[in-house]
C-alpha cells in the first residue's frame, strides 16, 4: 500500500505538483492518473485538444486541475502552458509524467527526493533503453539526442529524451521557449542548462507495451526534421555566442585563475613531460599563421592529445596584441631562409606586384610555421630542464 497521506504532504511541502499532458489518449489516462492519484492529489492534465473521450474521463476526477483548450497545439505548448498553470497556482516544481502508461507513480519519490539536495535542477527519469519492447529507433534517436546535448552543452548524461522529468519552474520562470511540439523537450534543456540550471538524472522503470498495442503522436519525418534544424541552430548558438561568453566570464572570475593555476598549472600528479609538451605546444599554435582561431583550435587540440589546457591557454599568449608586430617581423624575418633573394623586412614600396605580394606572402608563412616550430621546440626543451632541475618527477616518484 502507497502510505498517499505521507507523499501528498512531501508534495504540499515541496509545492510541487504532477503534470499531464494529454492528446488522445482516453485508453490509458483513467489507469494513470488513478496511479499518480495515490501519491498526491497535486495533479495537473493538460488536455491539448483531445477528440476522444478524454474530457468525460477527467471529469470523474474532480480533484484534478486542468488546463484545457480546443485544438491540438502539440505537447511542447502543452507542456509550457502547463507550466504557466503551475507557477499562477504557486506550485515552484513539476514532475511532467506522459498519459500513455509508460511512465509508473512509484517513481515519483524517486524525483521528489531529489528535492533535497537539488533545488535549482532538472532530474530526468533516465530509462533502461535496453528492456524488452524498446523500440529500436528510440535507442538510436536517443544517442542521437545525447551526442547533440553534449556539443550544446559539454554535459553528458544516459536519456535526454525521456518525458518524466522534475522542471524547476521558479527557475525558469522568466525563459521564453521557441518550440512547440516534441523538440520543446530538447530546447528547454539546453537552454535551462545555458542558464545555469543544472540538469540530472535518476533511474526510473518505464513500460513499453508490445508493437501492435503502442499509440504515438510522433511523426517521425516531420517531428525528426524539425529536432534537426532546432539542433543546428542550437549549435551554432553555442559556437557563436555561448562558448565565447562562457569564456569571457571565466577570465573575469579570480577563482578561475586561481583553480587554472593550482588545479592545472602546479598540479603535482602531471610528469614534467606534459607540462613542458604543453608550453611548447601552446607557443607553436601562439606563432602558428592561422590568425582568429589559435585559441580555438590550441585548446580542442589539448584536449585530443591530453595536454593540460591551462598550460596551453597561457603560452598561446606569446602573440597577445603588444607582441603582434615583432611575430610578424620574426615571421617575415625568418622566411628568409626559404625564399631566394627575400629580405628581412616587407618592401616599403608602393609599386607592388602580384609576384611581389605572392613572394613576400609565401615568405611570411614559411617563416611564421619555421618561427612557430623554433620557437615551441625551445619552450618545450627550456620548461623541461628547469623542471628537472627544480622539480621531482611524479614518475620518478612513483618509481
Amino acid at each position: 500500500m502507497t502510505d498517499t497521506t505521507t507523499y501528498h504532504d512531501q508534495f504540499t511541502a515541496q509545492k510541487t505538483a504532477v503534470l499531464v499532458p494529454t492528446y488522445n489518449n482516453a485508453r490509458t489516462l483513467e489507469a494513470v492518473l488513478r496511479d499518480v492519484l495515490s501519491y498526491t492529489s497535486h495533479v495537473i492534465v493538460v488536455n491539448d485538444g483531445s477528440t476522444d473521450n478524454t474530457a468525460a474521463i477527467l471529469d470523474a476526477f474532480p480533484e484534478i486541475q486542468r488546463v484545457e483548450y480546443i485544438s491540438n497545439k502539440g505537447k511542447g505548448i502543452a507542456l509550457r502552458r502547463g507550466f504557466r498553470f503551475a507557477i499562477e497556482q504557486g506550485y515552484e516544481y513539476v514532475i511532467t509524467m506522459d498519459a500513455d502508461g509508460q511512465h509508473f507513480a512509484s517513481d515519483l519519490p524517486v524525483l521528489l527526493e531529489k528535492l533535497e539536495t537539488e533545488r535549482k535542477a532538472i532530474i530526468i527519469g533516465a530509462r533502461n533503453l535496453q528492456q524488452e519492447n524498446m523500440p529500436g529507433k528510440n535507442t538510436f534517436a536517443n544517442k542521437f539526442s545525447n551526442f547533440w546535448f553534449y556539443v550544446e552543452t559539454g554535459l553528458k548524461g544516459p536519456d535526454t529524451q525521456s518525458g518524466y522529468r522534475l522542471y524547476p519552474i521558479h527557475a525558469m520562470r522568466k525563459m521564453r521557449f521557441w518550440c512547440t511540439k516534441y523538440e520543446f523537450e530538447i530546447e528547454v534543456l539546453v537552454r535551462s542548462a545555458w542558464k545555469g540550471v543544472k540538469i540530472d538524472w535518476a533511474p526510473i522503470k518505464v513500460y513499453y507495451p508490445p508493437a501492435e498495442e503502442r499509440v504515438s503522436h510522433f511523426r517521425p519525418f516531420r517531428d525528426f526534421s524539425r529536432i534537426s534544424v532546432l539542433n543546428t541552430v542550437l549549435v551554432l548558438i553555442t559556437f557563436l555566442y555561448i562558448k565565447p561568453r562562457d569564456f569571457i566570464r571565466f577570465l573575469f572570475k579570480a577563482e578561475s585563475w586561481r583553480m587554472m593555476w593550482y588545479d592545472h598549472v602546479l598540479n603535482k600528479e602531471e610528469t614534467n613531460l606534459r607540462k613542458a609538451a604543453s608550453v611548447g605546444f601552446g607557443v607553436f599554435m601562439g606563432i602558428v599563421p592561422i590568425w582568429g582561431f589559435q585559441m580555438v583550435t590550441a585548446l580542442a587540440l589539448a584536449v585530443l592529445f591530453r595536454l593540460n589546457k591551462a598550460l596551453v591557454f597561457m603560452s598561446c599568449h606569446v602573440s597577445l596584441p603588444p607582441m603582434i608586430p615583432f611575430v610578424i617581423f620574426a615571421s617575415f624575418a625568418t622566411g628568409k631562409m626559404w625564399v631566394k633573394d627575400g629580405s628581412i623586412l616587407p618592401p616599403l614600396t608602393s609599386n607592388l606586384t602580384l609576384d611581389m605580394i605572392k613572394q613576400n606572402l609565401f615568405q611570411y608563412l614559411t617563416g611564421a610555421v619555421t618561427l612557430s616550430i623554433i620557437a615551441g621546440v625551445v619552450a618545450f626543451l627550456l620548461v623541461y630542464i628547469l623542471l628537472a632541475i627544480f622539480r621531482r618527477d611524479p614518475v620518478k616518484q612513483v618509481s
